[in-house]
């Protein structure tokens, strides 16, 4: 049943700005894996992928089997095929950064593609792993994410990201003793990172500590004030202790950040109904189903247990 409340957060990922640049690395592929880093964090993704294309087509070498210039492999589906020996390992940092853009596009079979080039080139590239995870966990691959994040964790022990994403991925899959390892490991090492603190608290949720649930989601909001599923998963612990009105703030609060929130609607509908008011709760459903036509017989079933508190608190 915690599935129908909890986040399916994203996984964090990280951006690799450090260019292994050799000596013979062209001037050029460092420029284009710059402009792909600057384009990147401007949300500019096609740019930065087109970028990215260029730098790894310029710090590779086609075999003699393609008779084909770097210059006409721009396109990134050239750039990235068996047929391109790698002569620079500077060449993995960029397939690795594109990999990510493809990532944050939904491209998530491309954003694969791209980490094992990257992976093939530098094996010990841990935020590779990372990020390869991430892509893997969206196509609903979560064992083969799980021995990435396993894998990045083996090259860099205090790696929080990888830590905080492990947790993460163990609550999915309903190991919660291990995730809440995963997650006090990270939170120790860096307390400053919001990821961390709100997965812990949907951790501690499912424990039915809800004080120490509203708290991580305080920190997480407190650290990332726009992070729509830390407001969520507050409302859902204040929500388990009653505090209705307080929910509904917050879940509120989550829909003006993040407006298909699905389970916010579905949440704040539920502590409408237990304050008695059945028709704005009903149209938080309505929005629900539109978001989730699926979510229709969890909605009866949960607005019947809400009816059914409501008349034990009188």
């Amino acid at each position: 049943m915690r599935r129908h409340v909890l986040s399916f957060a994203v996984l964090a990922l990280t951006v690799s700005t450090l260019i292994s640049a050799q000596a013979q690395t062209p001037a050029a592929a460092i420029n284009h894996f710059k402009d792909g880093v600057k384009k990147s964090s401007q949300g500019d993704l096609d740019g930065a992928i087109e970028d990215y294309s260029r730098a790894i087509a310029l710090s590779s070498q086609l075999s003699t089997s393609r008779k084909k210039s770097a210059a006409n492999s721009f396109s990134g589906s050239d750039a990235e095929t068996d047929d391109i020996r790698v002569i620079d390992p500077f060449t993995a940092d960029a397939y690795s950064n594109r990999g990510l853009a493809r990532y944050q596009k939904g491209d998530y079979s491309g954003a694969v593609d791209d980490f094992n080039e990257a992976i093939r080139i530098k094996p010990n590239l841990a935020p590779a792993y990372l990020n390869r995870a991430a892509a893997l966990r969206s196509n609903g691959k979560y064992e083969e994410a799980l021995k990435d994040l396993n894998k990045a964790i083996s090259l860099n022990k205090t790696f929080v990201e990888a830590l905080t994403n492990r947790g993460s991925l163990y609550h999915d899959l309903g190991r919660d003793e291990e995730a809440l390892v995963d997650l006090n490991h990270a939170i120790e090492l860096n307390n400053k990172v919001p990821e961390a603190f709100y997965q812990r608290g949907f951790v501690y949720l499912v424990f039915g500590k809800y004080d120490a649930s509203i708290k991580d989601f305080d920190r997480a909001i407190e650290l990332a004030p726009t992070m729509a599923w830390a407001y969520q998963g507050r409302g859902t612990g204040l929500m388990k202790q009653g505090r209705m009105q307080e929910s509904i703030a917050d879940f509120t609060q989550a829909l003006k950040i993040k407006p298909d929130l699905v389970w916010a609607y579905l949440n704040r509908g539920l502590s409408k109904v237990y304050l008695g008011d059945e028709a704005g709760a009903q149209l938080d459903f309505d929005q629900c189903l539109k978001l989730n036509p699926n979510l229709k017989a969890q909605i009866d079933n949960k607005v019947e247990l809400a009816r059914a508190l409501r008349r034990l608190a009188k």
